[in-house]
């Protein structure tokens, strides 16, 4: 492994507590190389899930935050101007390729179809990538992995993944984890008692029941650590689910009293 990857290896295990058998089905699809595609809700756990397998499986991991500005060259490489003249340098995808990373396209519906469609020649068994810039086809290595990820709730006519994008891959789905388990990981991540984190996800499940009724998006895992992590640090709970949890999600008045309301039932 060049010195260039190494920035990219996972050298300690990210916290991670399954929910079913994602942790054996990612391991059987990398096994025979197929690419994966991560569905779920944000802060839901994708993206550490990715990590995760990338440190069980010992491979450097490129993670590559989609966008809708970004070009195929981004994700493939460009020429540069250097004071020797020109060089080529390799774009996220490319160096995964080359050097056998897991690349991990996050929230990939953000980026334009035509710029997804470069991800094409990758993910079917070719395993190569034509780089018509600089004149190379990229077979890629044996160990290299393309993971993608987006939110379902998100999608719409004008962002969703083709067809011909999405049958190239296997898929797993992703939701909020068990109360119980869940539980687990905020006291885990945060340091607060498990009393106070079930009190924090039983706030999380009471705005999950509100989505598509007030709110586009209930609380996430995710939030859920950034309110028991300013709880550890001595933060009043109530000031904490107002700032880490209620005002986030929500600019509308009346569900604001709603969830501020539910936050008072527990604290």
């Amino acid at each position: 492994m060049s010195e260039k990857m190494e920035q990219y290896r996972i050298h300690q295990e990210p916290y991670y507590r399954p929910t079913g058998d994602e942790v054996a089905l990612y391991e059987a699809a990398y096994s025979v190389r197929m690419p994966m595609m991560l569905k779920g809700p944000t802060g839901c756990g994708k993206t550490r899930f990715v990590e995760y397998m990338a440190w069980k499986l010992g491979r450097p991991l490129i993670t590559v935050a989609c966008n809708e500005d970004m070009t195929a060259s981004d994700l493939v490489g460009r020429f540069l101007l250097d004071a020797q003249g020109t060089r080529w340098q390799d774009g996220p995808l490319t160096l995964a390729a080359r050097h056998g990373a897991i690349c991990y396209l996050d929230e990939v519906v953000e980026a334009r179809q035509d710029t997804t469609v470069v991800i094409h020649p990758l993910t079917d068994n070719r395993r190569m990538l034509p780089l018509e810039k600089k004149g190379e086809l990229l077979h890629a290595h044996p160990d290299f992995q393309l993971v993608i990820s987006y939110n379902p709730g998100y999608q719409s006519l004008m962002k969703d993944l083709k067809q011909s994008t999405k049958q190239r891959f296997g898929a797993l789905d992703f939701n909020y984890p068990e109360h119980v388990t869940e539980t687990e990981i905020v006291a885990h991540e945060t340091g607060v008692n498990s009393d106070v984190a079930g009190k924090l996800v039983s706030i999380a499940e009471r705005a999950r029941n509100l989505k598509g009724h007030g709110l586009d998006e209930g609380i996430s895992t995710r939030m859920l650590v950034y309110a028991g992590s300013l709880i550890a640090k001595g933060v009043e709970p109530l000031a904490a689910c107002r700032v880490a949890l209620v005002r986030p999600i929500t600019d509308d008045p009346d569900m604001r009293d709603a969830l501020d309301a539910a936050v008072t039932t527990y604290f």
